[in-house]
């Protein structure tokens, strides 16, 4: 039986274990000094609880930011929940860890991006090639996100 380290798998773990450790001392002590985060999500993940109006507004995904405002900060091993502002509006969300695409943190210049493996795309290439090998789910990798994209011009 080949055997080998799926060093992906452990990594996105890993990863997901980080987040988890962070949001949990946030949510017990606080921000410190100028931290914020921005933490993207798959808004059709299962498990992801968000009212119908953001649904509806972010169909596949979803950059939500903890500064200033929120409310309610809960960690459990497999999601966070939060209460967040939009326009003077108090939304409580509910996102898995598995739902997270990216999580950075501007002030110091740390991020993490969340690769995806599309499971249309393979289950086509699927149908064409049935020869009874049974590979294994994809995988999500982690790896670090460039934070070009969250800086302000």
């Amino acid at each position: 039986m080949a055997r080998s380290i799926d060093y992906g798998n452990l990594m996105h773990r890993a990863m997901r274990g980080l987040i988890q450790t962070v949001l949990r001392d946030v949510a017990r002590d606080g921000l410190p000094g100028a931290h914020h985060f921005f933490i993207t999500f798959d808004t059709r993940h299962p498990g992801v609880a968000i009212a119908d109006w953001l649904k509806d507004r972010y169909p596949a995904e979803m950059t939500v930011v903890l500064q200033h405002w929120y409310e309610n900060l809960t960690v459990t091993e497999d999601h966070f929940t939060v209460t967040l502002n939009f326009g003077n509006q108090p939304e409580p969300l509910v996102i898995p860890f598995d739902a997270v695409r990216t999580f950075v943190d501007p002030s110091v210049e740390f991020g993490l991006r969340f690769e995806t493996h599309d499971d249309n795309d393979e289950e086509e290439e699927d149908e064409g090639d049935d020869d009874g090998d049974d590979d294994p789910p994809p995988h999500q990798d982690a790896e670090i996100v460039s934070l070009d994209k969250f800086r302000k011009h």
